[in-house]
Protein backbone atom coordinates (compact mmCIF):
# COMPACT_ATOMS: atom_id res chain seq x y z
CA UNK A 1 0.00 0.00 0.00
CA UNK A 2 1.26 3.47 -0.87
CA UNK A 3 1.94 5.31 2.40
CA UNK A 4 4.63 7.97 1.85
CA UNK A 5 6.61 9.06 4.89
CA UNK A 6 6.51 12.84 4.64
CA UNK A 7 9.00 14.87 6.68
CA UNK A 8 8.10 17.44 9.36
CA UNK A 9 7.31 19.94 6.57
CA UNK A 10 4.96 17.50 4.85
CA UNK A 11 7.41 16.82 2.01
CA UNK A 12 9.04 13.81 0.43
CA UNK A 13 12.06 13.94 -1.87
CA UNK A 14 11.39 13.09 -5.52
CA UNK A 15 13.82 12.39 -8.34
CA UNK A 16 13.02 12.21 -12.03
CA UNK A 17 14.92 10.13 -14.57
CA UNK A 18 14.57 9.90 -18.35
CA UNK A 19 12.53 6.86 -19.42
CA UNK A 20 14.79 6.13 -22.41
CA UNK A 21 18.29 6.96 -21.15
CA UNK A 22 17.98 6.56 -17.38
CA UNK A 23 19.66 9.95 -16.95
CA UNK A 24 18.94 11.72 -13.69
CA UNK A 25 17.03 14.86 -14.69
CA UNK A 26 16.07 16.61 -11.49
CA UNK A 27 15.44 16.45 -7.77
CA UNK A 28 12.50 18.21 -6.15
CA UNK A 29 9.99 17.78 -3.34
CA UNK A 30 6.39 16.64 -3.27
CA UNK A 31 3.66 17.08 -0.72
CA UNK A 32 0.58 14.85 -0.64
CA UNK A 33 -1.29 17.10 -3.09
CA UNK A 34 1.59 17.12 -5.58
CA UNK A 35 1.84 13.34 -5.46
CA UNK A 36 -1.93 12.96 -5.90
CA UNK A 37 -1.97 15.39 -8.86
CA UNK A 38 0.97 13.53 -10.43
CA UNK A 39 -0.83 10.20 -10.10
CA UNK A 40 -4.12 11.65 -11.42
CA UNK A 41 -2.72 13.67 -14.32
CA UNK A 42 0.26 11.61 -15.47
CA UNK A 43 2.38 14.78 -15.38
CA UNK A 44 4.86 15.74 -12.68
CA UNK A 45 3.74 18.15 -9.94
CA UNK A 46 5.95 19.33 -7.09
CA UNK A 47 5.96 21.58 -4.05
CA UNK A 48 8.22 24.60 -4.48
CA UNK A 49 9.93 25.34 -1.20
CA UNK A 50 11.22 28.68 -2.50
CA UNK A 51 7.82 29.84 -3.81
CA UNK A 52 5.80 28.14 -1.09
CA UNK A 53 3.31 26.70 -3.56
CA UNK A 54 2.36 23.75 -5.71
CA UNK A 55 3.74 23.82 -9.26
CA UNK A 56 3.44 21.70 -12.36
CA UNK A 57 6.77 21.10 -14.04
CA UNK A 58 6.64 22.99 -17.33
CA UNK A 59 3.67 25.19 -16.38
CA UNK A 60 5.40 28.24 -17.88
CA UNK A 61 8.05 26.70 -20.17
CA UNK A 62 5.92 23.92 -21.65
CA UNK A 63 8.67 21.44 -20.71
CA UNK A 64 6.36 19.07 -18.87
CA UNK A 65 7.48 15.71 -17.53
CA UNK A 66 5.10 12.97 -18.69
CA UNK A 67 5.21 10.28 -16.05
CA UNK A 68 5.61 6.73 -17.32
CA UNK A 69 6.12 5.06 -13.93
CA UNK A 70 6.20 6.01 -10.27
CA UNK A 71 8.33 4.07 -7.82
CA UNK A 72 8.81 4.46 -4.10
CA UNK A 73 11.81 3.34 -2.06
CA UNK A 74 11.67 0.67 0.65
CA UNK A 75 11.01 3.19 3.44
CA UNK A 76 8.54 5.17 1.34
CA UNK A 77 10.45 8.38 2.06
CA UNK A 78 11.57 8.99 -1.52
CA UNK A 79 9.71 9.00 -4.84
CA UNK A 80 11.23 8.07 -8.21
CA UNK A 81 9.48 9.39 -11.31
CA UNK A 82 10.43 7.76 -14.60
CA UNK A 83 9.47 10.35 -17.17
CA UNK A 84 9.49 11.46 -20.78
CA UNK A 85 10.54 15.12 -20.80
CA UNK A 86 9.01 17.50 -23.35
CA UNK A 87 12.18 19.58 -23.34
CA UNK A 88 14.95 20.50 -20.93
CA UNK A 89 14.27 19.47 -17.35
CA UNK A 90 16.34 22.26 -15.79
CA UNK A 91 15.12 25.84 -15.50
CA UNK A 92 18.53 26.90 -16.86
CA UNK A 93 17.73 25.25 -20.19
CA UNK A 94 19.98 22.26 -19.57
CA UNK A 95 18.64 18.79 -20.30
CA UNK A 96 19.37 17.79 -16.69
CA UNK A 97 19.79 19.84 -13.52
CA UNK A 98 22.94 17.78 -12.94
CA UNK A 99 25.04 19.27 -15.75
CA UNK A 100 28.13 20.02 -13.62
CA UNK A 101 30.56 17.82 -11.74
CA UNK A 102 32.80 18.67 -8.82
CA UNK A 103 36.44 18.68 -9.85
CA UNK A 104 39.43 20.02 -7.92
CA UNK A 105 37.14 21.86 -5.55
CA UNK A 106 35.29 23.63 -8.36
CA UNK A 107 32.46 22.95 -10.78
CA UNK A 108 33.04 21.76 -14.33
CA UNK A 109 30.32 21.73 -16.97
CA UNK A 110 29.82 18.29 -18.51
Amino acid sequence: MLDPKYDANGLVTAVATHVETGELLMLAHMNAEALAKTIESGEAWFWSRSRGRLWKKGETSGHVLSVREIRVDCDQDAIWLIVHPAGPACHTGEASCFYRRVEDGGLVRI
